[in-house]
């Protein structure tokens, strides 16, 4: 027997099983399909999209049945007007309206530069029965190097019987004139038993000058 067989002999158990030294990054070659079962219950990139100067950015594809939560990140999100909001709504018809009726709810910890600090619940970004379009922040700044990143979460917006619940938190730098550092934690529901398909992002005012918004599925 070759150097080589008694190697892979003593990775091999005598009822036939791998044992975990047999299998690592670099002991398969050339691989271009998993098996079906392989991350069946994990997370998948469907889809991603870059702003630049763009006045919304909007996912009308992807959102079905095959995923039972969707997690949209949002990188270095950039607004073109200090003091913007990042906003969102969702669709029952692929995006021709977006106008879903919402009850959402939304507080935040603030921390100036300066070294100041306060916690609040903000009524102000909360909607009851609304189809506005809803605040994931507020008072974002525009200096070059201001920007948001977080993450939202979209459950079952396949469901023919459940209202769409959704979570997100944020972090932003806060206004230009007063920088600060401050976290947005925004949750609700959309108030709609039909399948949502679609959903956009967009400044409550000027344009998203930069960024970048990723769709993943959960299964």
């Amino acid at each position: 027997m070759g150097a080589i067989a008694r190697s892979a002999a003593n990775l091999v158990t005598t009822s036939g099983v791998w044992l975990k030294g047999g299998v690592n990054n670099a002991s398969m070659d050339n691989i271009t399909t998993l098996p079906s079962a392989a991350g069946a219950d994990g997370i998948t990139l469907i889809s991603s999209q870059t702003a630049s100067s763009s006045a919304s950015i909007s996912f009308t594809s992807g959102i079905t049945s095959t995923y039972k939560a969707y997690k949209f990140v949002f990188v270095n999100m950039h607004p073109a007007t200090n003091g913007a909001k990042l906003t969102f709504n969702l669709s029952t018809d692929s995006g021709s309206n977006y106008n879903v009726t919402k009850t959402t709810t939304a507080f935040r910890p603030f921390h100036y530069e300066s070294g100041t600090s306060e916690f609040a619940y903000n009524t102000s970004n909360d909607l009851a029965q609304s189809t506005d379009f809803q605040p994931l922040c507020e008072n974002q700044g525009n200096n070059n190097d201001d920007g948001m990143s977080g993450f939202m979460q979209l459950f079952n917006p396949a469901s023919t019987t459940y209202v769409k619940h959704f979570i997100s938190c944020a972090n932003m730098s806060h206004n230009a004139l007063y920088p600060a550092s401050s976290c947005w934690f925004v949750s609700g529901y959309g108030n709609t038993s039909l399948a949502t398909n679609a959903i956009q992002f967009k400044m409550d005012t000027g344009n998203i000058d930069d960024g970048k918004i990723y769709m993943y599925g959960i299964k």
